[in-house]
């Protein structure tokens, strides 16, 4: 089971809808996490069109690709 972080101190705030750039799909943020193998933080997110869970690092969400909607 995943472990969330307690705080949310990324640049997308828990709850956040997000717009994915290039495909135009949109997400929905449930927290950060640590990924186990290497410690790195990441957002754990919902796809509104599918309906799964995602994971991805933090520095990924981060860098342009995803914007607030």
């Amino acid at each position: 089971m995943m472990s969330m972080e307690k705080t949310n101190d990324g640049l997308f705030p828990i709850g956040s809808r997000l717009q994915h750039k290039k495909t135009g799909g949109f997400y929905k943020v449930f927290g950060l996490a640590k990924i186990e193998a290497s410690l790195e933080m990441a957002y754990v997110y919902l796809s509104h069109q599918t309906n799964d869970y995602w994971v991805r690092p933090q520095a990924e969400m981060e860098d342009g690709r995803f914007i607030l909607v």
